[in-house]
Parts: C-alpha cells; structure tokens; sequence
C-alpha cells in the first residue's frame, strides 16, 4: 500500500476502506509517513469530505492509536459529557456532579485553555491544591469510591489526533467536519465512557458560528459515536453571549459554586440542567422529563454541591475555597468598566469577551504560557440589557495595568449598541440523537 494511491484515490472523491485509514493513521503516528503527505491527504478530504462510514473509520484509528480506559471494572454505568468550547462554559462543574448525585460514574478527562475558551482542567487548578494529573489506577478507584474524577488527557491519549491537528493548525485543514468530528470523538471513546453527551456550541463565540453549521457537526459526532457502540446525543446551545456572568478561572469555579448553592446566573443553571437530563435520561434509560425533574432536585437540595465537595476534597483541593471566595488568590488590580454610550447592548461578540479575559491573564495564546487563575472578568450587563453611559458594565481583574488596559479595549469592541432593544435567542436551539 502506498500514500501517494490514497492522496490520488481520496483527490477523485472515491471513499477510502478502513485498512487504507489505519495504513495513514498508524504510518503518520510512528513517523512513517512524511507531514508533506499527510497534508496533501488532509486537504484532499476539506475539498471532497468523506463518508460517514469514513469518518467512523478514522475516528476509530485515531482512539486505538495509544492508550484506552478500560472502564468495565467501574461498578456502575459510566458517563462523559463534551462541550465544542467557549466563554464561561463551566456546566463540567455542574453537570459532573449533579449526574454522579444521580448514580452516573462520571469518567471526565478534560483539557487546558487555549486562545478565547476556557478549559476544565485550569479551572479546577485554581482551587488551591487540586490536583489534576490522577493516574489510572487513582481515576478508577476514585471514580468507584464517589462517583466521579475529572482528570487531564494523558499524553497517550489519542496521540494521533495529537499529531494530526497540529499539521491541520498550520495548513489551513482545520475547517472541516469530518476532521473535526473525528478529532473531538477519538478523545471520547479513548477515554472509556458508554455514554456520552456532547454540548455543541453556535455562536460568535463558538467554532461553529451558524446553527447549520452546529447541527451538521453535531450528527456528525452522534453517528460516530452510535457506530462505535456509544450512546451519544448532542445539545446545540447558544454561544453567541458569553454563560453566565464569570469569566476566569477562579471566577468561573465561584459562579459554579454560586450556582450549585442555590443562586448564580439563570442561563448557566438552566444550560447546565439541560445537559445533565439528557446524561441522566440516556444513562438511566428515563424520560427525559422525568431525569430533569431529577437533576433539578439535585441540585435545589444541595446534594449536587456536597457531591463537588467530595471530589476536590479526593483529588488534594481545598474544598473550603468552594463556600467562600476570599479563599481563593485575589487578583492584585480591578478596574470597572462603564458603558461610552446610553442604548441597548445589541451583541456581544463573545469570541473578543474570551480575548479580553485572555489578555487580562486568564487564558493562553501557546499551550506553554503561564495562566492568571485570578485575572477575568465579571459582566453587569449583557446582550439585550439597556444601559445608560457611563453605568457599569463590567468589572477586569488583572495583575497589572497594561493589562488591564488591553483587556478594556478588547471588551470595547466587542460591544455593539443600538436604540431598539435586540431580539434575544434561545438558550438551547435543539437536540440530535
């Protein structure tokens, strides 16, 4: 078998067979196939795309390229929700432990921040001694013993998606749904889990910006998943305003807790009730009604916050921090942000509300930088919101001015103002399963 039949075969749009998949797959992994040849593959399929039997063939190559979880020695069903990415999405914090308050086994390896979204793993690092680098054996027994870990992706993981977006990065192949479909769901089913969720952001804030463009990824993703023996649905929900009112690490982990203690934002509750009802009702083979009606008890009695309690207590964490903010490391400087103009905030461009926060300290441009678990922002007013100048808009911290002065320009323009109030979108634009 040689490449250069794939690159030509894949060029005529002609399907590839799963043998010649796993002849480029493992080839590119181990080094045996040049990037120059890899990249004329990729590009080929952005032009002709490929089959849903295709995609689940690639996707499948990828997650066996290193290490799988075995989790058929966790007593219970396991369970794994994914979110596409974006601004003050911290529903991990209330979906985990509102479904292992249910009976789920929550089995969540997350990720790190990069450019304008958050991730999971920094979040949980801002909670003074969490510790996010669980072995399997600790994973596991965690896992059995309450319910749930969250744990970051081990350098084994999947190594192929790792090798092959990082070519995809640098030769403009990354604008693709099967590429991107595979990419996300190799992770998935390499790390264990016989159910899965996948919240699928649409929005300025999103990868997928259209709501097309959302719900094609999103059966994508779910076919993937049904052809490699998962149960898997998706939720399309509105990233085109930043979830919640918190934007930071620590930030975003205090707005949770907010949340799971009886108040915080309402669109980051009803989201994150969303989410956890459809685990629930694929999980527990329930109505999703009736697993709503579940996940909100859950988390109204306070059962859901003690089970959040009990894992950062497991993984090294203060578990005080979770009660009280002062906990936390303050950040050293704030600065209020007011409103230049009287009218209607009418967007929000919530990809610059994450570069903000970003400059600010609270994210990363190179996987290698420093983060500011401190540095974010918190809004006062957001999309469809009336505000009259000069009233505040929202509150930067950072550790300097420099930066929090990059962090208000950015906000800035993020903003459009107008005299009529705007027509506000749904929260959630649908379900595929």
């Amino acid at each position: 078998m040689r490449m250069t039949d794939l690159i030509e075969k894949k060029k005529r749009g002609e399907p590839l067979q799963e043998e010649e998949i796993r002849f480029f797959v493992n080839g590119f992994t181990r080094g045996e196939i040049p990037d120059y040849q890899a990249s004329a593959l990729l590009m080929a399929i952005c032009f002709v795309g490929m089959t849903a039997e295709e995609t689940a063939d690639l996707t499948d190559c990828m997650a066996h390229s290193g290490d799988t979880l075995d989790l058929s020695d966790i007593c219970g069903v396991t369970a794994d929700k994914h979110s596409t990415g974006g601004v003050g999405d911290k529903t991990t914090l209330l979906v985990a432990p509102i479904c292992a308050a249910a009976g789920l086994k929550i089995a969540k390896m997350s990720g790190r921040g990069l450019g304008h979204t958050g991730g999971t793993v920094d979040k949980l690092e801002s909670i003074p001694g969490f510790r996010t680098a669980l072995s399997e054996a600790e994973f596991k027994a965690q896992i059995n013993k309450i319910g749930l870990a969250v744990t970051g992706q081990t350098g084994e993981l999947a190594p192929a998606d790792k090798k092959i977006y990082a070519l995809r990065d640098v030769t403009a192949t990354v604008n693709s749904i099967p590429l991107i479909a595979s990419s996300i769901m190799s992770k998935k089913l390499a790390a264990g889990a016989q159910n899965i969720v996948l919240d699928v952001k649409c929005g300025s804030g999103a990868f997928m910006q259209s709501i097309d463009g959302a719900r094609a990824l999103a059966e994508q993703m779910v076919e993937i998943g049904k052809a490699c023996g998962r149960h898997t649905a998706a939720v399309l929900t509105n990233m085109d305003v930043p979830l919640g009112t918190h934007i930071g690490n620590a930030l975003e982990v205090f707005e949770a807790c907010a949340v799971l203690r009886g108040g915080g934002s309402a669109d980051l509750r009803e989201i994150s009730l969303i989410l956890s009802a459809h685990l629930i009702a694929m999980s527990q083979q329930k109505p999703y009604d009736t697993a709503y009606r579940t996940a909100r008890e859950l988390l109204d009695n306070g059962t859901a916050f003690q089970k959040l309690q009990e894992m950062v207590a497991a993984q090294g964490g203060d578990a005080r921090v979770l009660e009280c903010a002062d906990c936390f490391l303050p950040a050293q400087m704030q600065m209020e942000l007011c409103a230049p103009q009287t009218g209607y905030i009418a967007r929000m461009h919530t990809q610059k509300i994450g570069e903000s926060a970003s400059l600010l300290g609270a994210g990363r441009a190179k996987k290698t930088d420093a983060i500011d678990y401190a540095a974010g922002i918190v809004l006062q007013k957001k999309t469809g919101d009336f505000v009259q100048k000069d009233e505040p808009l929202a509150v930067l911290y950072a550790s300097g001015k420099e930066k929090l002065q990059a962090g208000k320009t950015r906000f800035l323009e993020a903003l459009t103002f107008s005299k009529e109030k705007p027509a506000l979108q749904p929260l959630c634009f649908g379900t595929v399963e």
